[in-house]
């Protein structure tokens, strides 16, 4: 007894089950098998995934050959392209292969939106458009090629062609896309508008300079106002130092005059005393005729008459002029020119003469700085406003050589985007697949292993959910109570 006890403890472990046991529950449950692996085959066929699949590749490059000058109001600086692509360049060309509005004008283009019409009926077209869409999307595979600048990009269909088509018209809108998002539209127009609006406003900013210098009269204010500034100084220079000498030459003046106040003209150079000889004979001899004369009158006459007292008379003035000759004799002075007067009356009109020269060179030196100086005055003016009129001008123009060049770089830009000189580039195009994706026997085989594992799985499932006894042993280790007698099921 107590051996049964032991025999048939709690802890006793149940036996692992058989082959036997195995196929046993096989035969048990094979309807169940049966349906749940007609089941699986059933939507297998109708997923479609035993269909053959097609699927069209192309593969795209993204490259580092040209770089495109920034938008920007200021001067473009040289850029120096980098040679290599980074793994955000790359991403990024996925993520716009992955945009939704170029996925939808795909599905647009190509159709898919009328055969998403035929496995959806209900909705409007957006619907039909978002379910294609996805559809697209999820068909889809775009992956990025390791250690390369290649990304594949792989589309499945049930239809070879349209597989191809598809992707073609991804190309071809991604191009666009790429061009679109690199490069603003419109930016030649742009340019070219700012490039003749500055023409123009360098050409008024011209006209206005041209006037003003016509109407000024200077060509360059500010060198004019230098010259005339340097004139003035030269003038100013030459009056100071004219009024300077004026006053010099007149304090020399003054000295001159001073010296020759007291100074006669002429000096006594020789001094010598002498008789008239020539008028004292002329005395003598008239003397000697009045004698003879009177000598005469007194053989004719008496003493008292009037004719000799006459020549008496001049008889006494002749030798009265005789004795006064005698008593004062000729005095004879030989005199020159005084050389220190003369010298002094030479340096002094020399002086006057400097004088009147220096005073004309100060009043013409003072007025022609005056002049000088009105001009500086007047170019320093104009000279202000012609500053203002030409950085207007520069301004301008540098505005508009900027933005010639900048509408160059533009319509390079578009020429390259013409002749398709793109930073992407589509490696490999897409063609129509001749093979399945797939081979239909590899499909097949994973139908069939599918439907036998999940049916086997199936079946021992609802065998283990079963609350019957089948046999004596399961019986006895359930209830761990021995069996005494067991009947068949069918009664035999």
């Amino acid at each position: 007894m107590p051996n049964e006890v032991n025999e048939f403890a709690p802890e006793e472990r149940r036996p692992l089950p058989t082959l036997r046991d195995l196929f046993a529950i096989i035969f048990r449950q094979w309807w169940v098998m049966l349906g749940v692996f007609l089941l699986i085959l059933l939507g297998v066929a109708v997923s479609g995934v035993l269909s053959p699949k097609y699927e069209a590749e192309m593969k795209i490059l993204v490259r580092r050959q040209r770089v495109d000058p920034v938008v920007t109001p200021q001067q473009s600086n040289t850029q120096v392209g980098r040679d290599e692509v980074t793994e955000e360049d790359i991403n990024s060309e996925v993520e716009l292969l992955n945009s939704g509005d170029l996925l939808r004008n795909v599905a647009l283009q190509t159709g898919l939106k009328q055969e998403e019409s035929v496995w959806f009926s209900g909705g409007g077209d957006e619907v039909r458009i978002a379910k294609a869409v996805r559809h697209l999307a999820s068909a889809l595979t775009i992956e990025p090629l390791r250690k390369t600048n290649v990304s594949s990009v792989r589309y499945k269909s049930s239809d070879p062609e349209l597989a191809a088509k598809v992707l073609k018209a991804l190309a071809a809108g991604y191009m666009e896309k790429h061009l679109e998002v690199h490069r603003p539209l419109g930016e030649f127009k742009f340019f070219d508008q700012q490039t003749t609006q500055y023409r123009e406003g360098l050409r008024g900013a011209e006209q206005k300079l041209t006037e003003f210098t016509q109407q000024q009269g200077v060509v360059s204010a500010q060198v004019e106002r230098d010259l005339a500034l340097q004139k003035l100084n030269e003038f100013d220079g030459q009056s100071r130092q004219a009024q300077a000498a004026v006053a010099e030459t007149e304090q020399r003046i003054r000295a001159l005059q001073a010296q020759m106040t007291g100074m006669q003209p002429r000096m006594t150079t020789q001094v010598r005393t002498s008789e008239n000889a020539q008028l004292m004979q002329q005395l003598k001899s008239t003397l000697l005729n009045l004698e003879l004369k009177r000598t005469e009158l007194l053989t004719k006459y008496d003493p008292s008459y009037r004719l000799v007292q006459e020549v008496e008379k001049q008889i006494a003035e002749a030798r009265a002029s005789i004795a006064a000759e005698e008593s004062k004799p000729v005095r004879e002075e030989t005199t020159d020119q005084n050389p220190t007067y003369q010298w002094l009356r030479s340096e002094l009109a020399k002086a006057e003469t400097d004088l009147r020269g220096l005073k004309a060179k100060a009043g013409a030196a003072g007025a022609i700085a005056v002049q000088y100086r009105d001009t500086a005055r007047r170019l320093q003016d104009s000279g202000l406003v012609q500053q203002d009129l030409l950085r207007t001008a520069k301004t301008e123009e540098d505005n508009y050589l900027l933005y010639v060049r900048k509408r160059e770089d533009a319509r390079i830009s578009d020429a390259l985007d013409q002749r398709g000189i793109l930073n992407v580039a589509i490696a490999e195009q897409p063609t129509v697949p001749a093979l399945p994706a797939r081979s239909p026997f590899t499909a097949g085989f994973l139908a069939l292993f599918l439907a036998t594992s999940v049916s086997l799985t199936a079946a021992f499932a609802c065998d283990f959910i079963d609350p019957s006894f089948r046999t004596p042993d399961e019986v006895v280790a359930y209830l761990r109570t021995p069996v005494l007698a067991a009947l068949p099921k069918n009664g035999k």
